[in-house]
């Protein structure tokens, strides 16, 4: 799976619009290899990043939990943490 594709449920504040057209942007784009898609593609490919997105959102907002739920700024240091021990 992409790297770049970040988990959006259960975080305080809740996953904006613009992290859930990227996140679905970043699928979409690994599914087609298309980093930017040609003109003839290029209907095809947006008309995909929306329906992708448009489930997400009925997924995120579908999902219940009983876990607290997580902090944007101690995630983002964990994650920091974990890129400096790996790449130094």
């Amino acid at each position: 799976m992409c790297r770049n594709i970040k988990t959006l449920f259960n975080f305080e504040p809740p996953a904006t619009e613009q992290e859930i057209k990227a996140s679905s942007l970043q699928f979409v784009r690994k599914l087609s290899g298309f980093t930017h898609p040609s003109k003839a593609n290029e209907a095809a490919f947006q008309r995909a990043v929306e329906e992708v997105a448009a489930a997400a959102r009925v997924l995120i907002e579908s999902l219940v939990t009983t876990a607290d739920p997580r902090d944007r700024a101690i995630e983002a240091a964990r994650a920091k943490a974990r890129s400096a021990a790996r790449f130094g």
